[in-house]
């Protein structure tokens, strides 16, 4: 970082930190939501920090990144972690660990019917060596995002 500084901006992160981008970079506004995104499995923001509280709640870490070192795939909802998903016949199966607004949802579709129709001609259960881990969620809601 020092050989770019003189190249960077510098900026203080909400935390007061000394964070870098590149020069006049395109920021959003604070306030912005991030939107909701389908994460592939064993995605490299669930494995490449060391705080990983910045993107899933304590509580679903157990969850999400299992015993064994497999990281699930999972639902990301205004940046944080908010369930699992899987593709399954005719679509993907999300199931939300707690309640998740209709905008989300919607959001979520979105991503669903662009990941189906990525995923078209392969595997379609590439995932199904881990159903057995679909039966022990909390609560929450499943719903299944299809491609039409």
């Amino acid at each position: 970082m020092k050989a770019l500084s003189g190249n960077l901006e510098r900026l203080e992160g909400p935390d007061g930190a000394e964070l870098y981008d590149i020069p006049g970079a395109p920021r959003p506004a604070e306030d912005t939501q991030a939107p909701p995104r389908l994460m592939a499995m064993w995605d490299s923001i669930l494995l490449a920090y060391a705080d990983r509280s910045r993107v899933i709640p304590p509580e679903y870490r157990k969850l999400v990144i299992r015993i064994n070192g497999d990281v699930l795939p999972t639902l990301l909802v205004d940046g944080y972690v908010a369930g699992v998903w899987r593709p399954v016949e005719g679509g993907i199966e999300a199931t939300a660990f707690h309640h998740l607004p209709a905008d989300a949802w919607e959001g979520l579709a979105t991503e669903a019917r662009t990941l189906v129709a990525f995923l078209a001609g392969r595997e379609p259960e590439v995932y199904r060596r881990y159903n057995h881990w679909w039966k022990e969620w909390p609560g929450g809601e499943t719903r299944r995002l299809s491609s039409d």
